[in-house]
């Protein structure tokens, strides 16, 4: 099978990381009390599946897709997984994205394709939730993709998830003192209808 340019980037890059403790990001961690007990969540666009492997220590069946097969691999023989319940898949998601309402929960966290929110909002359970986190368009310091096609224009978070409950919402911009609070990035929890047309 042809390997795409995508995924020999990625592949380069994962082949250089260093297998240090990752954190995940400030959308879970702050706002975990959201989590269903049990359930299955999906990490898209994984990486080092730091997300991942948090949702799986809440004790959800967690699964993680990057189009990396090096960080697949990774992650397969790493020992921060091996008691974990999860599952690992080098996949492109945009060409292969989740089957529907197949997801209590999922998770993005810095990747963005407009493209796969249709998607994603399909393979949402009734009353699935959210988590997503990622850059915007209004730039406070450097950091994260140069290209506006990557980053989030003002609110458009708010307006991709428009038909969702809105649980938790942040985007700051450059609004007050710029030295403080949550700058160049947005993030939401938002939980899918239990009617819902998308599927």
């Amino acid at each position: 099978m042809k390997i795409s340019d995508t995924q020999k980037k990625w592949d380069a890059i994962y082949q250089k990381a260093d297998q240090g403790e990752y954190a995940a990001v400030r959308v879970l961690q702050e706002n975990r009390h959201l989590l269903p007990v049990k359930g299955s969540a999906l990490e898209l666009a994984c990486g080092m599946a730091a997300n991942a492997i948090f949702l799986a220590q809440q004790g959800l069946e967690t699964t993680a897709w990057d189009i990396s097969e090096v960080v697949i691999e990774r992650l397969k023989a790493s020992p921060a997984v091996a008691e974990l319940e999860m599952t690992f898949e080098a996949r492109d998601i945009v060409q292969q994205p989740p089957p529907a309402a197949s997801f209590d929960v999922i998770v993005v966290s810095y990747f963005l394709d407009r493209t796969l929110i249709p998607h994603i909002q399909r393979a949402l359970k009734p009353s699935g939730l959210i988590f997503y986190q990622t850059f915007t368009q209004t730039y406070v310091n450097e950091g994260g993709p140069r290209s506006r096609d990557f980053r989030l224009a003002d609110n458009e978070l708010l307006r991709l998830f428009g038909d969702y409950q809105i649980l938790v919402y942040r985007e700051e911009g450059r609004v007050g003192d710029i030295q403080q609070g949550y700058r160049n990035e947005a993030l939401i929890v938002a939980q899918k209808p239990v009617s819902d047309n998308s599927e």
